[in-house]
């Protein structure tokens, strides 16, 4: 059991999280857009 099996998978999972924030980055952050009611209520 003393085969480097912690240090392997946390460097299994810091490949993963690097890759993960390197694919983050290129989305873009979505707006949050507001609809405007018009002045008259009755349309």
């Amino acid at each position: 059991m003393a085969d480097n099996f912690l240090e392997r998978h946390y460097e299994e999972y810091e490949a993963r999280k690097e890759a993960w924030l390197k694919r983050k980055k290129h989305f873009p952050k979505k707006v949050s857009r507001t609809l405007e009611k018009p002045d008259d209520e009755a349309l």
